[in-house]
């Protein structure tokens, strides 16, 4: 019968596995303080929101927006 206070695994298994725990936990505290952290982007809902001004085209004095498209040499 084998002794029982025979190590059963070397060293460097037990620190791989040591920092195998510590990088689970530091994935975890950064998880959990996403989650805590206040949003300081809006709703997307709100962004996509359009007023009846602006789908009226623009005002008196503002310039009007040209597509323009440049050619490319040799394409």
């Amino acid at each position: 019968m084998a002794s029982s206070s025979k190590q059963k695994t070397t060293m460097a298994k037990l620190m791989r596995e040591s920092r195998l725990r510590e990088r689970r936990l530091d994935k975890q505290a950064r998880k959990d303080a996403r989650k805590r952290a206040p949003t300081d982007h809006q709703d997307p809902a709100e962004m996509l929101t359009v007023t009846t001004d602006e789908l009226a085209g623009p005002q008196t004095g503002q310039p009007v927006l040209e597509t323009t498209v440049e050619v490319l040499p040799g394409a």
